[in-house]
């Protein structure tokens, strides 16, 4: 999505956002971010804070209502969400700022066992009742038999969306100090598809994003099954998430074609392969 700098936004977003946060000495624009129209760091007098907005005629607009419904649940893992601001046509959150980088998945990294550490705490939250994706529409619907939908459901709240740019390493944390409880570690960031079923989701999901990597389809499985929520699954559970992920990416490349899809879908298909022999 094409970015809005601060100076493009109008001048009652910029009231909005001072009247939560005093004044703004410093914004710099984040390039990351797909479903954002605006992401800055905002250095202000009450402190640094990370800013996400979207104009409210977006599809996507939902995504900040969800983020900060699920924030509350989240914490510390997640960083705190301070403030929201709503103006006519925009919709803004935003978070205490955390000093850090992206997580690295590649083979050898020594951020996959944070990222473990962080998987595993987050497995144990159970999904408040609240309103968010339910696995067993979202992934269930992608499978030919209606009745395996079932096999998604539970009642673990999940992220789902595990990009290497939502899991945020903290400053100076190495492989021996994580806390995976995010502080001073791992916070992982980017809510919008929080999804309430088997908290063997999360892991199997992740398989995909370790492959898209680098990881082959056994190692990245060998990387989820530190995570205690994977020894839940039974085979034939994985070997559903494993046709339901590959069909998810299929449609998303469709949709989206881009190289980035199509190297996700390839690692869609090669877990899918692996597991299926398809």
């Amino acid at each position: 999505m094409p970015k809005t700098s601060w100076d493009e936004l109008p001048d009652e977003v910029h009231v909005a956002v001072r009247e939560r946060t005093g004044p703004i000495e410093r914004v710099e624009p984040v390039g990351q971010g797909f479903s954002s129209q605006f992401v800055a760091v905002l250095d202000t007098a009450a402190g640094r804070c990370f800013v996400k907005g979207v104009h409210r005629d977006q599809p996507l607009v939902w995504t900040q209502a969800r983020e900060a419904a699920v924030n509350p649940y989240v914490v510390p893992v997640g960083p705190k969400l301070l403030w929201r601001a709503t103006t006519t046509d925009w919709d803004l959150l935003g978070f205490a700022y955390v000093p850090g980088r992206s997580a690295d998945y590649a083979p050898g990294s020594a951020d996959l066992p944070l990222v473990v550490e962080a998987m595993t705490t987050l497995g144990r939250i159970p999904c408040p009742g609240i309103e968010v994706e339910d696995a067993v529409e979202r992934f269930g619907g992608l499978l030919d038999d209606p009745a395996d939908a079932a096999l998604f459901a539970g009642t673990a709240l999940l992220h789902t969306d595990w990009f290497h740019t939502n899991v945020h390493i903290a400053d100076g944390v190495a492989a021996d100090a994580g806390t995976g409880d995010g502080r001073g570690g791992v916070h992982v960031v980017d809510w919008a598809w929080a999804t309430r079923g088997a908290a063997w989701i999360d892991p199997a999901c992740w398989v995909v994003w370790l492959g898209f990597a680098g990881h082959g389809p056994y190692e990245a499985e060998q990387w989820a099954a530190k995570v205690p929520a994977w020894s839940t699954a039974s085979a034939h559970e994985l070997d559903a998430a494993a046709l339901a992920l590959q069909r998810y990416w299929r449609s998303t490349e469709e949709e989206h074609p881009n190289d980035w899809t199509h190297r996700l879908r390839g690692a869609a298909d090669r877990w899918a392969a692996h597991r299926l022999g398809r």
